[in-house]
């Protein structure tokens, strides 16, 4: 299945325009468009071509819906439309073509009517990016879970994608921490747990720092020794970069999340000297006050706000590494479009990296995908009760706990392993849907309570419609084995294909604005739906083709459950 419904629909109504009284006097390059009907009361797809085209073509919107109706030819896919309210067109499908797309999907299981990008990308993906020698912290949920779907949505769709975890791996913590490595490590501390132990020296000579100026200077001192190649120094952040990756490889496990590439700052050290050199010899940058920069003073909101990469001291900034990254990903991964998931707040740095890029001639579409922020029941930053950030570690650990005790409550006859194994998706699966059905510039309140709820809009919900669905089958005996005739013969039987043919038009759409909730939104509808159906329709009591339509239906229900919310990077069960 190629094209979705709503672009057959668009076919037949740009066809019934061109053949109206007023096709002379349309704009040159019109498109009409149709979207799904957001209420279905008055049918399954609705078009405002006519509203949009009234005062063009100097006729009464009304009118100009009637003249488009009365040249369309809705053939095997529509019902005759129907004009509704100041001039919308509305479109009811024809319950044979339903019945088709059901056996199309049926047919289509690895994509489920979803076609391919037309215009396949080589698209690198900056997400998540932890410090290193710092435990991942609450905030990191956001960038970590968002990178992670949106990669699995744009490989779905036939992107080339390639998701890069860029560390922070170079900085002037290391300065702090090559001193507390050498003065107050425990070393069966680090071999324990690394990540607490680099964080607790790291935080002592932060405090130390403070108040002894002296103590600032060495560090420094040891950082520029790192920076200058000191082969002892160099083996102990090794060793830091080594024990980090660990740390933070058992959380992306657990959370499914996998990297193509973990390019840290580190990696582009020796990029940064001739990247300036070449921003100054093109104009681009120029010294000021002993440092160098670029100024906008064309650019009304940067005006005021050059971008400094490179410091009067020599040093180099952020914005220095993060334009030799967007040279590596554009030469040498031969990126088409670089993705960066990362917080708002870092609006302006994007802002001046990617005119940066324009200037030197990069045409790569360089996206910055920002969100909001997670916040605690008084509608502040989560912390724990001592104040401190929440580790995320602590935060999934918790989830899957929680979900363990549901499990225990709902289903004690189960094994213990089965009952890990189920919380561990639940709890999992919960933080994330948590997170990916907020609007991603929401900020949202962590609420353990609502997000492991088995009612509304959360993980549970979903997970349990596909275990329905799976539990038609266990008490059948079998797997669905197509080739029966496939009939409706109730509302809720058409309600339910119409939402599975949706599929297709709702994946590709999540990435026309990055916004994974989307999808979420779309999944909840069609688990309500199928429950709806559920209800109204015996499956096993039936026989024939009705029997054999509504097995049919179960069973592209659970198909689409499990990929969408696999895309989302949350996984299912068979029971619950």
């Amino acid at each position: 299945m190629s094209a979705t419904i709503a672009e057959l629909l668009a076919i037949r109504l740009n066809e019934a325009l061109a053949n109206t009284d007023f096709s002379s006097g349309l704009p040159e390059g019109f498109v009409a468009r149709v979207e799904q009907a957001q209420n279905r009361q008055f049918g399954d797809y609705q078009s405002n071509a006519a509203m949009v085209l009234a005062k063009q073509v100097k006729r009464n919107p009304r009118e100009v819906a009637a003249a488009i109706i009365e040249s369309f030819e809705g053939g095997e896919v529509s019902e005759k439309p129907e004009i509704a309210g100041p001039g919308f067109i509305n479109f009811r499908l024809q319950t044979g073509f339903l019945e088709g797309r059901l056996g199309g999907l049926l047919d289509d299981e690895e994509k489920l009517g979803v076609s391919p990008s037309g215009t396949p990308q080589t698209i690198v993906a900056d997400f998540s990016a932890p410090n290193v020698a710092k435990p991942m912290h609450v905030g990191h949920i956001r960038s970590t879970i968002i990178g992670d779907s949106l990669t699995r949505i744009a490989s779905f769709l036939g992107h080339h994608v390639i998701s890069d975890n860029h560390i922070g791996d170079w900085g002037t913590q290391f300065g702090m921490i090559l001193w507390g490595w050498k003065h107050l490590l425990n070393e069966d501390a680090l071999e324990a747990d690394p990540i607490p132990e680099l964080l607790r020296i790291y935080r002592e000579v932060n405090a130390k720092t403070k108040e002894d100026e002296a103590l600032r200077d060495e560090c420094k001192n040891e950082l520029v020794k790192l920076q200058g190649g000191d082969a002892g120094n160099l083996a102990i952040w090794e060793r830091c970069i080594a024990l980090s990756r660990i740390g933070l490889q058992k959380i992306y496990d657990r959370l499914d999340v996998k990297f193509d590439l973990w390019l840290g700052e580190s990696f582009y050290n020796d990029r940064l000297a001739p990247l300036v050199d070449s921003l100054l010899a093109a104009d681009i940058a120029e010294e000021s006050e002993g440092a160098i920069c670029v100024f906008f003073p064309n650019e009304k909101q940067l005006a005021d706000k050059p971008a400094l990469i490179r410091k009067s001291d020599g040093g180099f900034l952020y914005a220095t590494t993060d334009l030799a990254t967007i040279d590596y990903r554009i030469e040498e991964l031969k990126a088409d479009a670089v993705w960066y998931v990362v917080g708002a707040p870092q609006q302006l740095h994007f802002d001046q990296i990617f005119r940066i890029a324009k200037r030197r001639g990069q045409n790569a579409e360089l996206e910055f995908i920002p969100f909001g922020s997670i916040l605690g029941k008084d509608r502040k930053m989560l912390r724990t009760r001592s104040g401190d950030t929440v580790q995320l570690a602590d935060v999934l650990e918790e989830a899957v706990e929680r979900a363990l005790k549901i499990v225990e409550e709902k289903n004690p006859e189960f094994s213990p392993g089965e009952k890990k194994e189920i919380a561990e998706i639940i709890g999992i699966g919960s933080v994330k849907y948590a997170e990916l059905s907020q609007f991603r510039m929401t900020d949202y309140i962590f609420d353990w309570d609502t997000m492991l709820a088995l009612k509304g809009n959360t993980a549970p919900y979903l997970i349990n419609a596909y275990v329905r669905t799976r539990a038609i089958f266990r008490k059948l005996g079998s797997d669905f084995e197509p080739g029966g005739t496939i009939t409706f013969t109730a509302d809720a039987e058409k309600d339910l294909a119409l939402k599975l043919a949706q599929f297709a038009e709702i994946v590709p759409a999540v990435l026309s604005d990055f916004r994974p909730n989307t999808l979420a939104t779309y999944l909840y509808e069609l688990a309500t739906t199928y429950h709806r159906f559920w209800e109204a329709c015996p499956v096993l009591k039936e026989e024939g083709a009705v029997r054999e339509t509504r097995l049919a239906l179960c069973e592209v229900t659970g198909r689409v459950l499990r990929c969408g919310l696999g895309l989302l990077g949350i996984k299912t069960t068979e029971k619950m």
